[in-house]
């Protein structure tokens, strides 16, 4: 499985659409997920965005 930012599901920097094509689910999940799932996730987010690519 390899993780990317998704170039046509992208809402802020695609980090939840890429990660939703890559484990195959609806990326409204993987969201919710980053909205609801306190600090440490808004952290992971941000990395996620910076380190992943296109």
């Amino acid at each position: 499985m390899k993780l990317h930012k998704s170039r046509t599901d992208r809402w802020i920097g695609g980090v939840c659409g890429g990660l939703a094509e890559s484990l195959g689910i609806d990326a409204i999940w993987i969201r919710l997920l980053f909205v609801f799932g306190g600090g440490v996730l808004f952290w992971v987010y941000l990395a996620l965005l910076i380190f992943l690519q296109d």
